[in-house]
């Protein structure tokens, strides 16, 4: 048997992987994507190595995206903005500190059994460093310390990540212990690019950006796509341009739109859509080599999670899981018994497709700024850095807590990416692989690998990265890599 045609609509972080998955295995690949160029929707810069930004997830969650980072480390290597990240909780939140022990021990010593299994899996440091407590008096002494040269640290310098945080938290807002774990930053841009740079040397992927799939039918054993140009400026649909190819096994990675492709094919699926957005900043203090801080909150009260994600060059992304900041009021819509498609409102569908205004950047930019100077008072003097990073995010089922999802099927030789996290996306790719493999598509084909993507030079993927943020208008420090280098 010849190896199946695989028809992939969508080309952000989950279709890009299945993408790149499946043209190194050697198969033939059509990707399509509405955008400029692929990996370019909601903001990706946490690699949730165990997921401790979600005290509200289940623990199997927990070691379920910690196996899913350390094989998406391996396959985007380089990606990772390599630093810790610091877990605080606040004196107003009703959490305790102690909660989060109980997990952390049994993620490290899940940590320190994948590596006994195979040493390649050691992508997060020392397993016995995967986390750090620290007192109130352990921080006070490190607020005495000058901060190290960025030259200076390593992925084991625990303490000197931490003075930066000492030295300018307000320690009197929070509860202790504080954490220190090893959760890295990653980058949508290195992200992007990667994809990019290793799709180009596999001639069997065919990629098709600044295109609009219009519908999909079934024709006999096949689908068969139907796709024109997309213009966003544009909202006439020129039916003079339209195409169609046929494919023998259809993904449907469509994100915030997967339910779009689920009524085409009538396969009805329960989903929520959130909107959500983050902020891009500049401090002119922070030029010290920052960890990621995490102050817990409920989400979506005013005192709801904040989260600050340090770049190059004073630049930081802030998060704050408020209505008026990350959130948005009817920023949540849900499938219904006519359509698998949710529905956000038309003003934040037009977000998406035409972007902010400058008022509207301003004013969640600062209140985001805000949200942070209650932790960090000197915070209070950063400013607008550039336009946030924000998009819609599918959610299978209806907990808008899941955090750890992958893929569906449905029907024949249909499966949908249903992906959360960013390091879910390659665990999806395998399970269709795993589904094409048990339909025999795999069986006698004459396919040869090519493992392109780990060959990758890595001055060339920051250098293409950053000519994606220039073309995206966001800030080329957001593309730089960020933390420590690894030798």
């Amino acid at each position: 048997m010849s190896s199946p045609h695989i028809g992939i609509i969508g080309g952000g972080i989950a279709g890009s992987t299945a993408a790149l998955h499946f043209a190194e295995l050697g198969f033939h690949v059509s990707i399509f994507e509405r955008g400029q160029s692929l990996v370019d929707g909601p903001p990706i810069c946490h690699l949730h190595a165990g997921g401790n930004l979600y005290r509200e997830i289940s623990q199997q969650q927990c070691v379920q995206l910690l196996k899913e980072s350390i094989e998406t480390v391996k396959l985007y290597k380089h990606t990772m903005n390599v630093r810790p990240t610091v877990i605080a909780v606040p004196i107003q939140d009703k959490g305790q500190p102690e909660e989060l022990l109980p997990r952390l021990q049994v993620i490290r010593q899940t940590y320190s059994d994948l590596v006994k299994e195979d040493a390649s899996n050691q992508v997060l440091g020392e397993p016995s460093h995967y986390y750090k407590l620290y007192s109130k008096s352990d921080l006070e002494a490190l607020a005495l310390l000058n901060e190290p040269e960025p030259n200076t640290l390593t992925e084991q310098s625990l303490d000197e990540w931490m003075i930066p945080f000492a030295r300018n938290v307000d320690l009197n807002t929070l509860k202790f212990p504080v954490v220190l774990v090893q959760e890295y930053g990653l980058s949508v841009f290195r992200l992007s690019a990667t994809v990019k740079l290793a799709l180009q040397q596999l001639p069997n992927c065919q990629v098709y950006t600044q295109t609009q799939v219009t519908g999909v039918n079934k024709k006999g054993p096949q689908w068969q796509i139907d796709f024109q140009p997309y213009d966003a400026s544009s909202l006439s649909e020129n039916q003079s341009n339209s195409s169609s190819i046929d494919v023998d096994y259809l993904i449907n990675a469509s994100g915030y739109q997967t339910g779009v492709v689920d009524d085409w094919v009538n396969a009805p699926r329960s989903r929520l859509v959130e909107f959500k957005a983050a902020y891009v900043t500049h401090w002119s203090q922070g030029s010290a080599l920052w960890p990621e801080v995490i102050f817990h909150g409920e989400r979506g009260t005013p005192q709801g999670m904040a989260q600050l994600t340090p770049y190059p060059d004073g630049y930081f992304q802030l998060h704050g899981m408020t209505e008026d900041i990350t959130l948005f009021e009817d920023g949540v819509a849900t499938s219904t018994a006519e359509s698998s498609q949710p529905k956000l409102p038309d003003y934040l569908v037009n977000k998406i497709i035409h972007g902010w205004t400058e008022q509207q950047q301003a004013d969640r930019t600062q209140k985001a700024i805000q949200h942070m100077a209650q932790f960090i008072p000197s915070f209070a003097s950063a400013s607008l850095g550039g336009k946030p990073l924000f998009g819609a995010q599918q959610i299978p089922g209806t907990d808008i807590t899941l955090r750890a999802a992958s893929v569906s099927f449905a029907g024949d030789n249909y499966a949908r990416m249903e992906i959360v996290k960013a390091s879910s996306a390659l665990e999806a790719a395998i399970q269709i692989e795993s589904d094409l493999r048990e339909k025999g598509w795999l069986e006698g084909s004459n396919v040869e690998p090519k493992f392109v993507s780990g060959n990758l030079d890595s001055e060339q993927i920051v250098q293409t990265a950053c000519e994606l943020a220039e073309q995206r208008q966001y800030p080329i420090a957001l593309a730089k890599v960020g933390g420590v280098s690894r030798g």
